[in-house]
């Protein structure tokens, strides 16, 4: 699903931010766990799950907008990791996805438009059917260890 444009306008919203000087983690966490209270329990060390977490999440949708090959095998070894946190609901996994796109969108500011945003959106929707085709592919092949969360 490469896109040059896509890619460039993805990388230029992440360096406005960056030059903004602003960590979207701690808003991006603060989202989450207002609308996933009960998550919270999951974490050993928010600080580091956050850190970690929103990285991988920005990563991987640019990733998908340069066509990485790295992206796929990254995202099936984290949903099955995942696993390990009991049966996470999809809606999770697109929940985060989507806050991520909001919090870097409204920390970019003026770098951000309807196109920068729309480039993002595509990416995020094709990382939600790679978590989906994943998750897929693990039921499958180990049906009694995949996550069962709808």
């Amino acid at each position: 699903m490469r896109s040059a444009r896509d890619a460039e306008l993805m990388e230029a919203s992440l360096i406005a931010v960056a030059d903004a000087g602003i960590d979207i983690r701690h808003k991006l966490f603060e989202c989450f766990f207002g609308a996933y209270p009960d998550r919270r329990a999951s974490f050993i060390s928010v600080d580091a799950a956050s850190r970690r977490m929103t990285d991988e999440t920005l990563a991987m949708m640019l990733g998908l907008a340069k066509d990485e090959g790295w992206v796929w095998p990254l995202v099936a070894e984290l949903v099955f990791t995942h696993r390990s946190y009991g049966a996470l609901p999809i809606a999770e996994y697109d929940a985060f996805i989507d806050m991520t796109v909001e919090e870097l969108g409204l920390a970019a500011g003026a770098a951000w438009s309807d196109e920068t945003a729309a480039a993002w959106q595509r990416h995020a929707d094709a990382l939600k059917a790679m978590i989906r085709k994943a998750r897929a592919e693990w039921a499958s092949a180990m049906p009694a260890g995949a996550p069962q969360g709808a």
